[in-house]
């Protein structure tokens, strides 16, 4: 299915696959840093529950979750 609509697999498949599929081990690395991104601003209750009335202290609120992330 993924070769008819022209896409790679980012995941790559289970080792004890018979048939092992080809992936992108940059872009598998790039998707778990995202995800991992998500995960850290979920547990964050502010952020998860969504407090912020307006959009724009939300975003604010992100903003300032990742940069307490970066550094």
């Amino acid at each position: 299915m993924l070769k008819e609509a022209d896409i790679t697999a980012v995941i790559p498949p289970v080792k004890s696959r018979k048939e092992q599929r080809a992936y992108s081990h940059e872009l598998y690395r790039a998707r778990h840093v995202i995800e991992n991104v998500f995960r850290a601003l979920k547990r964050w209750r502010g952020i998860a529950t969504h407090y912020a009335k307006l959009t724009a202290s939300f975003i604010a609120a992100i903003h300032v979750r990742c940069l307490f992330l970066y550094l």
